[in-house]
């Protein structure tokens, strides 16, 4: 029974159970909508957490690069050996320069980790490091 206006008036089962399967449809209707839309912000939130990680590691491999440079007779050779023992099997590009009393490393990386479908829209992303140090002489 419901009320109407401060009066009771009989319902029908029929017409709760209407009711009750419209919703259930309603909600389903619903979720088949909200689900994509929440996958793909799940997947954007991992993939900026991928490329945080990424630029991370490239700048410690900046810094190792760098501090292996500084202290080498081949500054060149040592970032490059450094930088790639840091980065392991991943593609990157290392770029030395000394101008003395400083040695000046870069370090980019040219394979990001992506992921399915949001991957896409970070292409143009290569994160780069540059650390610079003084030059010790070996």
């Amino acid at each position: 029974m419901s009320r109407v206006a401060g009066q009771r008036t009989p319902t029908t089962a029929g017409d709760h159970r209407s009711r009750c399967r419209d919703q259930r449809g309603q909600a389903a209707v619903e979720l088949a909508l909200g689900i994509p839309v929440v996958m793909v912000v799940v997947l954007m939130v991992a993939q900026l957490l991928v490329v945080a990680h990424d630029h991370l590691h490239v700048e410690q491999a900046a810094r190792t690069a760098v501090r292996a440079a500084s202290v080498s007779a081949d500054p060149a050779g040592s970032a490059e050996r450094a930088a790639s023992q840091h980065l392991g099997l991943r593609a990157h590009d290392v770029t030395t320069s000394v101008q003395t009393p400083l040695v000046s490393v870069t370090v980019t990386l040219t394979a990001v980790g992506r992921l399915p479908l949001v991957g896409m829209m970070v292409n143009s992303l290569e994160p780069s490091a540059t650390a610079v140090m003084l030059l010790e002489p070996p």
